[in-house]
């Protein structure tokens, strides 16, 4: 049974557990995921032996107190609980105490696509025909069980570590019977907001295609179709069916779009009629993507070339492993002058302006405060960072590995080099940013040395960690993954900072061992404490909120490390060591950093 009512307005997660009387089960809670509505999200995880972590969805009873929201609170459980498919996010309980209403759900690792639509900004056509076709069957099934989902955005299409797509977030879902209902009522998120709701004279699941038009629409512009300044504009365009597909698009492309958003709900595509679509028969088409692809492009650019792929349509099943590309010299010397497969990875100076605005901003705005944690909390927390780091620059260089096992060098002569978990795949970019891959046995004779030292770097980091690395997990489509690399750094007396080429600086300070992590496309700085708890916040609540004279003091040192890597661009656009001027804003006195000789942190 379903039971919900107020209470208290007390948030009874603030204890670090909650309670479920009827099963006799403490969930311990752990990271903040986000918030909706009335809605919190929460990882937990149950105190029994080998419980995994799952995502708890928490409405304080206060907040339904009305007849109205208690009904739609209700609807929204029941519904989602009929939800069984690989590509809807699974509803596994719901609970109530004194406080609050609990749903159980899935927890997806890797946040949704609105995070990775942030740091991306825009997508490849093989990373939309991947996240498409996973969309329109989880929505084909939903609509199986007659229900219109009402709100499919981004932000409710959610990722698991495997890269699987899972729509959830069943708020403003309606079930419908099976003879043409037509609901009423406007509903949903705006610049997904079909022109029948606008109407008001009825809908049903085509508003739901509509929404699917506006997601890819977005994921291969970078903005949705309509979106404007104000709301009344962008109902506006709606209504008029005012949007425009970029020439670059391919024919094909277009067509789908054009055909999910279209104005009549009657003449656009039923899901079959959607597989059906030259969209999914031109190209490649991934069977799996890697969780690099949350910050990076894979590496599809050497899959296009036809040298790798058979004919199409069974071409764009799957894609050979390993994939590594094939040496430059081979194509001067005779190969495919058509293979495009060089990569320029290291373009400008890689979001360090951005960088630096986002703290100016930060720093001007200023107020002194020390607001709760829950109002500045964000769940846009970094995907890859700094773990642990060697200094070998006397000799070889900066070696360093990611928080999921991979290794990586910056070499003194300006090359990096990179290897995933399993050290199968390598990943090589020379000094002018260009990119090649390899795999682990087929290196050229001219990296043999750069990958045995890159092994030499993960045994030394490894060395005092049990098993480090021995239960890695390699998971299908990693063979496309194109991670990021450590293209500067910097070693300072009180701390060491490393700026990755996806844009993100991140800064140790050796004192206090916290970690400060800056994203320029989420617009968020993390923390990472010497215990290993993991803070983010946006600089749109730092603004909102304020935030203490210890975060302003560590802000105004990251800036200081900013300018100098950004002035010693424009002089010699190198990526190695350097000595800084001294430095005066990083705190307190700190452990020796002489860049000569050798040194060994864990991050």
């Amino acid at each position: 049974m379903i039971c919900v009512g107020a209470q208290s307005n007390v948030l009874s997660e603030n204890s670090g557990e909650v309670y479920d009387k009827e099963r006799d089960m403490f969930y311990r809670i752990g990271r903040f995921l986000g918030k909706g509505g009335f809605a919190r999200c929460y990882e937990v995880t149950a105190k029994s032996r080998g419980a995994k972590p799952i995502a708890a969805k928490v409405v304080s009873r206060e907040s339904i107190t009305k007849k109205s929201a208690r009904i739609k609170m209700i609807q929204e459980i029941r519904i989602h609980k009929r939800m069984k498919h690989e590509n809807v996010v699974k509803m596994l309980d719901h609970f109530t105490d004194e406080h609050n209403v609990y749903v159980l759900l899935e927890l997806c690792e890797s946040q949704s696509l609105m995070e990775l639509h942030k740091r991306r900004q825009i997508v490849t056509e093989e990373e939309a025909r991947y996240f498409m076709g996973q969309i329109i069957d989880g929505l084909q099934y939903v609509h199986e069980c007659h229900i219109i989902h009402r709100d499919l955005k981004l932000g409710n299409l959610f990722l698991t570590a495997d890269m699987v797509v899972k729509i959830g977030d069943f708020g403003l879902a309606t079930s419908v019977n099976e003879k043409g209902e037509l609901k009423k009522g406007l509903c949903g998120t705006p610049n997904y907001t079909a022109p029948e709701m606008l109407g008001k004279k009825g809908h049903s699941y085509e508003v739901d295609i509509w929404a699917v038009g506006c997601i890819i629409y977005t994921l291969l512009i970078g903005k949705p179709p309509f979106e404007t300044q104000t709301l009344q504009e962008t109902y506006d365009r709606i209504k008029k069916n005012q949007y425009i597909v970029p020439a670059r698009l391919p024919r094909y492309t277009a067509a789908l779009i054009e055909s999910l958003l279209h104005a009549n709900p009657a003449k656009r595509p039923t899901i079959p009629q959607i597989r059906a679509a030259d969209f999914f028969k031109n190209g490649y088409y991934p069977t799996a993507l890697p969780q690099s692809c949350l910050t990076t492009a894979p590496k599809f650019d050497f899959v296009r070339r036809q040298s790798f792929l058979p004919s199409l349509p069974q071409a764009n099943v799957r894609v050979p492993r390993p994939l590594e590309s094939q040496p430059e010299k081979m194509i001067l010397n005779g190969g495919d002058q058509n293979m495009n497969h060089i990569v320029k990875i290291d373009n400008g100076d890689n979001y360090l302006k951005d960088l630096l605005r986002m703290i100016n901003n930060c720093l001007l705005s200023y107020r002194e405060a020390q607001p709760a944690t829950e109002d500045l909390l964000d769940p846009a927390m970094p995907i890859f960072w700094i773990s642990k780091w060697v200094d070998f620059s006397d000799k070889f260089g900066l070696g360093y590995m990611l928080n999921d096992d991979r290794t990586g060098a910056l070499f003194k002569d300006e090359t990096k080099l990179m290897a995933n978990a399993a050290g199968e795949q390598i990943q090589y970019v020379d000094y002018q940013g260009v990119e090649q891959f390899y795999v682990a046995q087929n290196v050229p004779e001219l990296l043999k040395k750069k990958v045995t030292l890159l092994k030499y770097f993960r045994t030394f980091m490894t060395a005092n960690l049990r098993n480090a690395g021995a239960n890695t997990v390699v998971r299908a489509g990693d063979e496309l993954e194109r991670l990021p690399v450590v293209r500067i750094w910097r070693r300072m007396k009180q701390a060491i900072a490393f700026h990755l080429s996806n844009g993100t600086l991140q800064t140790n300070f050796f004192e206090d061992h916290e970690k400060f992590i800056l994203c320029p496309l989420m617009s968020a700085i993390t923390c990472i404490t010497k215990n290993g708890e993991m803070f983010t916040i946006t600089t749109q609540k730092m603004a909102e909120h304020g935030f203490s004279r210890e975060l302003f003091n560590r802000l105004q040192a990251i800036k200081s490390v900013i300018e100098n890597m950004l002035s010693e661009e424009v002089e010699q656009p190198v990526a190695k060591e350097r000595t800084l001027r001294p430095m005066t804003n990083l705190g307190a006195r700190g452990r020796s950093a002489s860049a000569r000789g050798f040194h060994f942190n864990r991050a």
